[in-house]
C-alpha cells in the first residue's frame, strides 16, 4: 500500500486598517499565498470569497480588521475574515432572490454559501480578542 504523504499546514494572517483598499490588498496577498503553496486551482473562487468576507468587515465596522488564511493537515483550505463588531452576520440570501436586482448589497454571504464547501461565524471573545470571525472552506481536490 502506498505511503500517504502528510499534507503541508500553514497559516497566514493578515492584519489590515478598516479602508476599502484593504480588499484589493487581501485579494492579492491570497493569490500569493495560494500560489507559492501551489494552489493554483482554488485562487479564483477563493479571491472572491476572501473578497466578499473582507469587504463586508470593511463596510460594516469601524475597527481594524484581518484576513486568515489557512491550510489545515486534512488539506482544507480555511478563509477568515475577523472585525470588531461582535454581532452575527446578516443571513446570507440565496442568490435567487439577487439575481437580476441592481442591488448594491447583499449578496456576499450568498456567494460564500454557493461557493464554499462550509461557512459560518463564530465570536472572536473566545479567543481573547473582540468581535467575531466570518469564515468558510474550501476542499482541495
Amino acid at each position: 500500500m502506498p505511503e500517504i504523504e502528510p499534507v503541508e499546514s500553514w497559516d497566514y494572517t493578515l492584519c489590515i486598517p478598516n479602508d476599502v483598499r484593504a480588499v484589493t490588498v487581501c485579494r492579492r496577498t491570497l493569490r500569493l499565498i495560494l500560489t507559492v503553496h501551489g494552489l493554483i486551482g482554488l485562487v479564483d473562487t477563493a479571491e472572491l470569497l476572501a473578497a466578499e468576507l473582507v469587504s463586508n468587515a470593511v463596510r460594516h465596522t469601524k475597527g481594524p480588521a484581518a484576513l486568515r488564511v489557512r491550510r489545515t493537515p486534512e488539506g482544507t483550505v480555511w478563509i477568515g475574515a475577523w472585525d470588531t463588531d461582535p454581532a452575527p452576520p446578516d443571513p446570507p440570501r440565496p442568490l435567487e432572490q439577487v439575481a437580476g436586482l441592481e442591488l448594491e448589497d447583499g449578496r456576499g454571504l450568498g456567494l460564500v454559501r454557493a461557493c464554499a464547501q462550509y461557512w459560518g461565524w463564530r465570536p472572536a471573545a473566545r479567543f481573547g480578542d473582540r468581535g467575531k470571525y466570518v469564515w468558510c472552506e474550501l476542499g482541495v481536490a
